[in-house]
């Protein structure tokens, strides 16, 4: 039997189990080589696991950090949002409060103006039932009762026309009561109005042919008979008799106004059209002339049909203020309405308003 020695234990072993053994340590080598391939691809798809565990821990670790920042960034915008609307709820409680003051305003502008014309109604009902007192009463002498006319239509004709020369004329010298010479603004001097104050309880017809002689010799421009007696057949207000305008005490200054801005527009046309003719002659026949009449007169009766309507507006007034004060309640209810939504949405930051709160604590009872 054939043997040799084994280069591991020194022994003389035979062949077969030569053969055998080395058969084995080729067995053993190349499974260890299979084991460590095995181990090595075992550990690589481990180290890959691991890699992609890593990885994916790493990419939720990402997401994670990316829902944190989109969190408070939503939380910035949040904020930042009510912030706005804390500011944009500021801004609309302000404007309803400016709209809110601008219509209590307007409704007490209006309520003012109404009582200032129902005062001005009382005023002229107390000066004519004065008036009607005065010519009533028949105290003093019929000179010191038209000398007290006088004296209020000159006072009252230097204050309503400033720039104008308003003198009375002399005791015992022949002519008017009061001369008011007409000017512009720059000082020219443009006619003359006579004017004549009666207080009598019937009227004269020399009163007017006096007067027209007065007016020739002063060479003045138009003549007015302030009365409280009129013509029979006339107008018991306003009007013009034999080239002479007549007037109760009331309407006046409203003729004053409307003679003078005719004087005046007289003088700045023939100034305008440089024409040398009498001025004093050509103002005299317009005024006294048919058109001009017609234009008085047509203002006088717009005037007593304003103070018609006057007294019938006051009754649909009376219906528009109540309808008035239910619209300001419907108003104040809608905005206390409002602030209590913003209330609601906002909490404790919503801002405090003066009179708004105690509304909306009544409200909520």
């Amino acid at each position: 039997m054939n043997t040799f020695l084994c280069p591991h234990c020194g022994k003389d072993v035979e062949l077969s189990e030569a053969v055998k053994h080395q058969l084995e340590e080729t067995v053993r080598a190349e499974t260890e080589a299979r084991v460590r391939k095995e181990i090595t691809e075992q550990a690589s798809i481990e180290l890959e696991d691991l890699k992609k565990t890593i990885s994916e821990k790493d990419k939720k670790m990402d997401e994670m950090r990316k829902a944190e920042m989109d969190l408070r960034e939503q939380k910035r915008n949040l904020e930042e949002r009510e912030k706005s609307m804390e500011l944009e709820m500021a801004r609309r409680i302000d404007e309803q409060k400016k709209n809110l003051s601008q219509e209590i305003r307007k409704q007490a502008d209006e309520e003012y103006r109404f009582k200032e014309m129902e005062k001005e109604k009382v005023i002229s009902q107390l000066r004519d039932a004065l008036d009607d007192a005065r010519r009533k009463a028949s105290q003093g002498s019929q000179q010191l009762q038209g000398e007290v006319l006088e004296l209020d239509l000159e006072e009252n004709l230097r204050a309503s026309f400033p720039g104008d020369l308003i003198e009375p004329v002399g005791k015992g010298v022949r002519g008017a009561d009061i001369r008011q010479v007409v000017k512009t603004p720059l000082g020219n001097i443009c006619g003359t109005i006579l004017w004549e104050s009666k207080r009598t309880k019937a009227w004269s017809d020399e009163w007017a042919t006096k007067l027209k002689e007065d007016l020739r010799a002063e060479k003045a421009d138009v003549p007015i008979i302030v009365t409280m007696a009129f013509p029979k057949d006339m107008n018991p207000s306003m009007g013009l008799y034999d080239g002479v305008w007549v007037v109760k005490y009331d309407l006046a200054l409203i003729l004053a106004q409307l003679i003078r801005k005719n004087i005046l527009d007289v003088a700045r046309q023939k100034a305008v059209s440089a024409q040398k003719s009498d001025k004093a002659s050509l103002l005299y026949d317009y005024v006294m002339g048919h058109e001009f009449r017609q234009q008085i007169e047509s203002l006088i009766e717009v005037y007593k049909e304003m103070h018609d309507q006057v007294d019938k507006e006051r009754a649909a007034f009376e219906r528009i203020w109540k309808a008035r004060e239910a619209q300001q309640k419907r108003l104040m209810l809608a905005t206390v309405n409002v602030y209590g939504s913003m209330q609601g949405l906002v909490g404790g930051s919503m801002p405090q308003i003066k009179g708004i709160e105690l509304e909306l604590g009544e409200g909520q009872q």
